[in-house]
């Protein structure tokens, strides 16, 4: 610090000599086990939820009998010592990490690491993000972590520009490896087909759940500007993804109301809806167009009399008259993924 300092030395990246004094860093937070807060019970909270997963590794392979290529999937608590969170819910010191490790045969890692970036991205569009929004960043040679011979993430276009949102590492073998180094414990795979033993490679795509949930919250928000100079906000997402699949609106409270609570129970049943008799009609339309709730079910007279309800979809605003023995097939059709 004071050679720093005393010769004014720039940085590499900004060109500021102001130099803050030397500390130490720590990414994972530290904590005790137990009451009493000695070295000895010191623990650390996981940065990640892989590790759980390498030493369940051939509990799996044992009781299910899984022959490579496989996967173990798990999704649960992280916790990051970050230095500057931030950004709403994108960069948080606890958030919810789902994570895949798909175990597979030295060599074909490569082949395997193009399929699951293909899978993952695919798998976005699928569910409506719009392409323009994301784009994929290889890390060069030199920005690889030591336990990745490649590494990608998906970025997405957040409000303050392109950022990580879904992280897809070739992690080899070095877990496996590292865990097998220190526990003592056979991390091996004996290949049925060839006769050989190796330990698996691992192709590991991992995301967090808050910034899956930002990146869909963002890509879906939308300010329509609707035919007649008014505009209209809804949050414009895949059916599937939608909190609430139907709401059920009874055109007039005092005469509709209890049909429209009937149908609303009928309904609930199978999907999650919502049921709002409060404020006029069109009123509860923009109201559930804000929330991303994809068909709106209006009760009135002639459900009463012909036994027809008026559906009206989010993103069209068009509206079909649907028989109510076939609402429920008329919805599932609706928000199929």
């Amino acid at each position: 610090y004071d050679f720093l300092v005393e010769n004014k030395i720039k940085c590499s990246s900004c060109g500021s000599v102001n130099w803050s004094p030397i500390r130490e860093f720590n990414m994972m937070f530290k904590t005790f086990q137990g009451v009493v807060e000695e070295t000895s019970n010191q623990i650390y909270l996981r940065p990640e939820t892989a590790q759980g997963i390498f030493i369940n590794f051939k509990n799996v392979l044992r009781t299910s009998r899984k022959k490579i290529p496989f996967g173990i999937a798990q999704v649960g608590k992280s916790f990051r010592n970050e230095i500057t969170p931030g950004n709403f819910i994108f960069r948080t010191r606890e958030f919810e990490q789902m994570e895949l490790q798909y175990f597979i045969k030295p060599g074909t890692e490569k082949d395997e690491f193009k399929n699951w970036k293909k899978f993952c991205f695919n798998w976005l569009l699928s569910l409506g993000m719009k392409e323009s929004n994301l784009r994929l960043d290889d890390h060069k040679e030199e920005a690889l972590s030591h336990y990745s011979d490649a590494t990608t993430d998906i970025q997405y276009k957040f409000p303050w520009g392109f950022d990580e949102m879904w992280g897809i590492a070739s992690r080899t073998n070095f877990d496996l490896t590292q865990h097998q180094n220190h526990s003592k414990v056979d991390m091996t795979y004996l290949d049925p087909e060839t006769n050989e033993r190796y330990i698996p490679y691992v192709i590991e795509p991992s995301v967090g759940v808050e910034r899956l949930f930002f990146a869909f919250l963002a890509d879906g928000y939308q300010i329509e500007e609707l035919a007649d100079g008014k505009t209209r906000e809804l949050l414009k997402i895949h059916p599937a993804l939608a909190p609430y699949k139907a709401a059920v609106l009874p055109l007039n409270k005092k005469l509709h109301s209890d049909k429209a609570e009937e149908v609303y129970k009928s309904l609930a049943k199978y999907f999650d809806v919502v049921y709002d008799e409060t404020q006029n009609i069109g009123k509860r339309y923009r109201r559930q167009d804000q929330i991303g709730t994809y068909l709106a079910v209006t009760i009135d007279d002639e459900t009463l009399n012909n036994g027809t309800v008026t559906v009206r979809n989010r993103d069209t605003m068009e509206q079909d008259i649907v028989k109510l023995e076939n609402l429920v097939e008329y919805i599932e059709k609706a928000v199929k993924f």
